[in-house]
């Protein structure tokens, strides 16, 4: 049995087969539309959450599957103390598989280790989003035809976007990658993911504080929120503000071809005006997001199309 915590759980050629599958499913969703007939999905959400959560059972119910679960920490038993280690317990008697998101980092290893059926981490705290690091490869490598030979911009919150560093962690096994850390000096991108991921594999990287300046070098840009709460004063947040807001002005000085990319969900940070560019990804990125969460269910529980 299998879990998927980290985005490092499965191989280059794992994760390449796993992409393969769904962008299969992509092109031939009715191919996959009863193969988890009987099957159901826990999606078991601690923290609030709409694309991830709706994105699995959305990716479960285009399989044939059912769902059950909840969508907040005040809705289950946590309420009354009860620990991740008991839920999972108790879920394993439910349900085939699950998906888990906690604000605290490390719950979701916890639940593996306890679980009777495969455990998916959808998010914990400010460590880790898997799934949304496999919606980005499949974004990336779809627009894009391929994962190496890139130059990828992270912008906005770095420090704590959990999104980012499995970005990060992911893409340093494929060649040719080079990053590009736009943010605030009080948002980079922390020490450890620095020299433990960059560094370690010789991963060329450089931080700016300006958008602007590096716009024209980028095949990749990932735009974050900056959070107006992470700083320490409201007047170095009102300078630094707008430095991190992609305009239809800004997107003159990049590539023709290149691709802007969000997480999700977004506040001011790309203008609407953005949207109807060609280069902007993001929605696209969402619907990637219910292919890719397909096939990783059908890897875990192990079912193949007969």
């Amino acid at each position: 049995m299998r879990h998927l915590i980290s985005p490092l759980d499965f191989s280059v050629e794992e994760l390449n087969n796993l992409l393969d599958l769904a962008s299969d499913i992509e092109h031939n969703p009715e191919k996959y539309s009863q193969i988890c007939k009987g099957k159901k999905l826990a999606t078991l959400f601690y923290e609030p959450s709409t694309r991830t959560r709706l994105s699995f059972e959305a990716a479960m119910l285009n399989l044939g599957g059912s769902v059950l679960g909840f969508s907040s920490a005040d809705s289950s038993s946590a309420a009354k103390g009860e620990s991740v280690a008991d839920t999972i317990r108790i879920v394993s008697c439910y349900a085939d598989i699950a998906a888990i998101r906690h604000p605290k980092e490390g719950a979701p290893l916890v639940a593996a280790t306890k679980s009777g059926i495969p455990v998916i981490n959808a998010g914990d705290g400010g460590h880790q989003h898997p799934t949304q690091t496999l919606t980005d490869l499949m974004t990336i490598r779809s627009l894009k035809g391929r994962l190496d030979n890139l130059t990828i911009g992270l912008c906005g919150d770095l420090k704590f976007g959990r999104t980012v560093h499995s970005l990060i962690k992911a893409l340093v096994r494929y060649t040719g990658i080079k990053f590009v850390l736009i943010s605030p000096k009080e948002l980079t991108v922390p020490d450890y993911i620095k020299q433990d991921v960059l560094d370690e594999n010789n991963i060329e990287y450089k931080e700016v504080r300006q958008l602007d300046d590096v716009m024209p070098e980028l095949d990749i840009l990932y735009m974050t929120r900056v959070q107006k709460e992470r700083f320490f004063n409201e007047e170095e947040y009102i300078r630094l503000k707008d430095s991190y807001i992609l305009t239809q002005d800004k997107m003159k000085l990049a590539r023709e071809d290149m691709l802007v990319l969000h997480p999700l969900p977004r506040v001011n940070e790309i203008s609407v005006e953005v949207d109807d560019d060609p280069r902007a990804a993001y929605f696209k990125q969402v619907q990637y997001g219910v292919y890719v969460r397909m096939a990783l269910i059908l890897t875990l529980l192990e079912l193949e199309v007969k």
